[in-house]
């Protein structure tokens, strides 16, 4: 009994180093995890820029500038993201020599917007109308209510659910392998396929997602306790 724990043991520890410390492969999954986070922080950006001017365009008079918007978000959301990447890496930028990074970070960017043009929408259009028309009595212009009152508060609606959309972004870039850009779940497999072991290099990648989504969930709650104590305030 005691020698077969030991033995057990003795294999873990083998496994344990050969995919995880031995060439520094360690260093080679927090390389990835490096490249998974910039590619979600960078796609979240073009997804706050394109989603502040798809609900926009939403609430908007122009009937053009509404169905413009609604076929983007409805395309967007309805499309596979797995498949809009590859459409924008083998069809889009299929004759031009752009790094992969890039075309990874402008589909999910695209992609995001799409997500988050509805959640301002909902944000905005969840503040009380009358906010507006105290605005335009105070005299003030339509631009200049939306960006003094109307957005501050919209804002304020919107970031619990905004951050989130972040956090799915973090998880939905393990697709990036399909294009064989190396994030922390393809590093993970590369050394898989080294090893021939893949409970280590897996079960690590899928622990550190596990930590990074806990970690900002935790702060998303506190932020949202903060919002809330300061709007009883």
């Amino acid at each position: 009994m005691v020698e077969a724990l030991q033995r057990g043991m003795e294999d873990f520890a083998r496994r344990f180093y050969q995919n995880l410390i031995f060439e520094d492969r360690w260093l080679y999954l927090l390389k990835g995890l490096g490249t998974t986070l910039s590619i979600a922080f960078l796609a979240i950006l073009i997804g706050t820029v394109i989603g502040f001017a798809l609900a926009l365009c939403r609430i908007s008079k122009s009937r053009i500038l509404k169905g413009i918007s609604g076929v983007y978000i409805n395309v967007l959301r309805g499309v596979p993201l797995v498949t809009q990447l590859l459409i924008i890496y083998l069809v889009v930028f299929g004759s031009v020599n752009i790094p992969k990074y890039w075309v990874a970070v402008i589909a999910f960017g695209l992609n995001s917007g799409a997500y988050v043009a509805e959640i301002m929408r909902a944000g905005i259009q969840a503040v009380d109308k009358g906010q507006t028309e105290a605005g335009r009595s105070l005299g003030l212009s339509s631009a200049q209510t939306m960006i003094s009152i109307i957005l501050p508060q919209a804002i304020k609606n919107v970031l619990p659910t905004y951050t989130s959309e972040f956090i799915v972004l973090i998880k939905e870039t393990a697709i990036v392998g399909y294009i064989a850009l190396e994030d922390l779940t393809k590093v993970a497999d590369i050394i898989r396929s080294r090893t021939w072991d893949a409970f280590f290099p897996l079960i690590t990648a899928a622990l550190v997602y596990l930590v990074i989504t806990t970690v900002l969930a935790a702060l998303l709650r506190k932020l949202e306790r903060r919002l809330a104590v300061s709007d009883r305030g």
